[in-house]
């Protein structure tokens, strides 16, 4: 299906169940633009308030829980809209960039450096990531894509760090 003829979600389909909130990240996937830029984007403020209650380790397991939840809701909410990863389902990169978060050095260069190298895997999608995009579907397909693009930005990260210090 064509990205003009997948059907448009609205915030009654948002709240018509759990599952749906949660794929279209609490409602950014509902953005005219970008969705997944703005699922994203809020992970930054995600991030600052888990920060302050959880050591990275504890972090770490709050994000693979809700990965868990994220291949539950993008499943269900993607077979209710009849696209198995729909645009506006934007909870995968909500989730995988707070992991990235996790690992990202302090400071904006490093943050803006972090969310501009995620954006650009997960839109280029380099394989294996294309291919599982494509391959693997469902929740699980849905939200394995984006933790490879996490990976490869965390594999940029460390590669800046040792090249810049």
């Amino acid at each position: 299906m064509t990205a003009s003829a997948m059907p448009r979600p609205d915030a009654g389909f948002l709240l018509s169940h759990p599952a749906h909130f949660v794929a279209l990240g609490f409602g950014t996937g509902l953005a005219p633009f970008a969705p997944g830029t703005v699922g994203a984007l809020l992970a930054f403020p995600l991030y600052a308030f888990a920060a302050q209650w959880l050591s990275p380790g504890s972090l770490t397991v709050v994000i693979a829980f809700l990965f868990g939840v994220g291949v539950w809701a993008c499943e269900r909410c993607g077979r209710d809209l009849g696209v198995a990863d729909h645009g506006a389902m934007n909870w995968d990169e909500l989730v995988a960039f707070l992991l990235v978060l996790v690992f990202t050095p302090r400071g904006l260069l490093w943050q803006a450096f972090a969310f501009l190298a995620f954006r650009f895997f997960d839109i280029v999608k380099p394989p294996p990531i294309r291919h599982v995009d494509q391959q693997l579907k469902g929740g699980v397909g849905v939200m394995l894509d984006d933790a490879i693009a996490a990976f490869y930005t965390l594999l940029a990260l460390a590669a800046a760090k040792r090249f810049l210090g």
